[in-house]
């Protein structure tokens, strides 16, 4: 059950705003509702050690997968134990229980950063205790923040990500693709095309906008196989999450287990779509 005192109004209400309707919460349809029923009703203590950004990959391990983990530099809990001069000069720092909103920080040139200003980002990223409550998210307000150092996937310097491959697994299965490409800097929008396991394309369930464009075709990874295989192995025991990978030059890299994604408020999938995956998960 989430903390807080209304949990089951602040997710009606941020489902509304969104939507203007209210979530059919005693019989979920849909993907987004019933992600709401899950998180509101379901025992999501699993939820909290695997959308943990550091313990999840004991998990990776545990499966036979920790060749997809990206090298760890660090972790930490206190800003001042992080000896900088013993850390790469090119990493990605992260908040262990980040959430989508600016919890990542590139560092391409660590030995000439403004390591104060980096002291008082860590400083927030610490901070945020209680995320949870506000977005009614059970699994992250349980999370014990930490700082961690990763390597920095190798990718050109004019941009800042990489392809995001997010396939969505339906009790256990995957079902589909969702990329992402394109990440804009600035934060002004991000293209985005959803596939199904054959990588044929599908336009259709998508709603695209000014912050979710559509995306240009890519071809599909030589390796695709073995990342549905992953996906298989990491969503066995899950009615419904996503797993995010990345796939460099063939070399595919765990990303993360979302168990909420958009918090279960996801503006830019088709109504016909979120009920297609919806009616395929089973809950309990």
């Amino acid at each position: 059950m989430i903390g807080g005192k209304h949990p089951a109004f602040i997710v009606r209400a941020r489902y509304f705003a969104r939507f203007h309707k209210m979530p059919n919460l005693k019989d979920p349809q849909d993907l987004n509702e019933k992600i709401l029923y899950l998180k509101l009703y379901s025992d999501t203590s699993k939820w909290t050690d695997l959308a943990d950004k550091y313990e999840v990959r004991k998990y990776v391990e545990k499966l036979g997968l920790g060749d997809t983990l990206v090298k760890l530099y660090g972790v930490w809990d206190n800003i001042g134990d992080i000896e900088f001069d013993s850390l790469p000069n090119s990493l990605i720092f992260k908040a262990n229980n980040g959430d989508g909103t600016g919890t990542n920080k590139i560092v391409r040139d660590l030995k000439n950063a403004n390591k104060s200003e980096l002291k008082k980002l860590f400083k927030i990223w610490l901070s945020r205790k209680n995320i949870g409550d506000e977005s009614g998210d059970p699994h992250y307000k349980s999370i014990p923040p930490k700082i961690i150092a990763e390597e920095l996937l190798s990718f050109s310097e004019n941009i800042e990500a990489i392809n995001d491959y997010k396939i969505w697994c339906i009790n256990g299965k995957p079902r589909y693709i969702f990329v992402c490409q394109d990440r804009d800097p600035q934060k002004t929008g991000i293209s985005i095309m959803n596939y199904d396991t054959n990588w044929n394309p599908h336009p259709e369930t998508l709603i695209f906008s000014s912050d979710y464009k559509k995306a240009d075709l890519i071809s599909k990874p030589k390796n695709m196989d073995k990342m549905l295989e992953i996906a298989t192995k990491l969503s066995a025991e899950f009615p419904i999450v996503r797993v995010d990978l990345y796939n460099i030059d063939g070399k595919i890299y765990f990303g993360e287990l979302t168990f909420t994604s958009m918090g279960g408020y996801m503006p830019y999938f088709t109504k016909e779509f979120l009920l297609e995956l919806g009616k395929e998960a089973i809950i309990s």
